[in-house]
């Protein structure tokens, strides 16, 4: 039986699974980018999980951090010749979700109101209690 990190597959959705890390990576197929410029294009980001995301990427060697003694210092990222190996990889998902967004909003559209029909059908099925009259 594999463990996760022994099975090629699953430590490679391991690898990138969190939610920002794939978008870091797409964003540094155009290129070297400094922190800030990172966190700009990835609205919404905090500055410290946008730290740690880039740590993670640049300790599995898909990202590579180049920092300048300079006042203030600037640090730049940008992808390693293994990290720029996933962008086919990232451009095929890409045109997978383009190619079926329609088919899986309405696929997840038709379930979450068919879960909102069941939940009002069994709060239907709960007998009320009647309020005990005053004495």
């Amino acid at each position: 039986m594999y463990t996760k990190l022994e099975c090629p597959i699953m430590a490679t959705i391991a690898m990138i699974s969190d939610k920002w890390k794939v978008l870091i990576i797409c964003k540094l197929t155009k290129g070297t980018l400094r922190f800030n410029e990172l966190r700009r294009e990835l609205k919404g980001v905090t500055q410290r999980v946008l730290t740690h995301q880039l740590r993670e990427l640049e300790a599995d060697g898909l990202v590579t951090r180049r920092v300048y003694a300079e006042v203030p210092p600037r640090v730049e990222y940008s992808l390693t010749e293994l990290g720029r190996t996933l962008i086919p990889v990232l451009e095929n998902l890409e045109a997978w979700a383009r190619e079926h967004s329609e088919e899986l909003l309405a696929t997840r559209g038709a379930q979450e109101c068919a879960a909102r029909h069941e939940k009002k059908q069994a709060l239907k099925a709960v007998p009320v209690p009647e309020l005990a009259s005053a004495q």
